[in-house]
């Protein structure tokens, strides 16, 4: 059974509706992301190789949940984003996640410079990515740069969607 489209229609499904309660409560429910996943390993299952898709897919699960697990660690990223690239990554396999991944961090950052210029808060931004940097050059301890105000926050999951459906409608163009 050729299983891809049917694989891509359910994660662009997935995404569009991490994304929007993302927007909405600013989460990413975990019985999505669980359906998600479930949807994903019967797919594979049933494709020609299942072996094979399962194994991928569990190598894309890990690479979406290691990519993104270290900016969880220092607290620049929810939890529930970092499931979601993972989950993400069962649906496409590790390359195309990583790919996935790369295109969220341009969507991301375009969507964070615009939520501090709008928000008028690019001053406190601009120094707080100062005294970071600061700190890492002059290889202070972690901490040392000192506590500082956040320049705010950012529903993630939309800019994973984002990256999501660019790499999935490139596939068809």
């Amino acid at each position: 059974m050729v299983v891809a489209p049917y694989l891509d229609t359910l994660l662009l499904l997935l995404a569009a509706a991490a994304a929007i309660n993302d927007l909405a409560s600013r989460r990413i429910p975990n019985l999505l992301l669980l359906c998600g996943l479930a949807g994903a390993l019967v797919l594979h299952a049933l494709s020609a190789e299942p072996g094979a898709a399962l194994l991928s897919s569990l190598g894309g699960f890990a690479a979406g949940l290691l990519i993104f697990l270290p900016f969880y660690l220092v607290r620049g990223m929810a939890a529930g984003d970092v499931k979601m690239m993972a989950t993400v990554g069962a649906f496409t396999g590790p390359a195309t996640a990583l790919h996935i991944a790369i295109m969220a961090w341009c969507a991301g950052g375009a969507m964070a410079l615009a939520i501090i210029v709008l928000r008028g808060r690019l001053r406190l931004a601009v120094g707080n990515l100062w005294r970071i940097g600061r700190a890492a050059l002059l290889r202070m301890p972690a901490g040392a740069a000192g506590k500082s105000e956040s320049a705010g926050s950012m529903p993630y999951g939309v800019a994973i969607a984002a990256g999501t459906i660019y790499v999935i409608a490139m596939r068809y163009s």
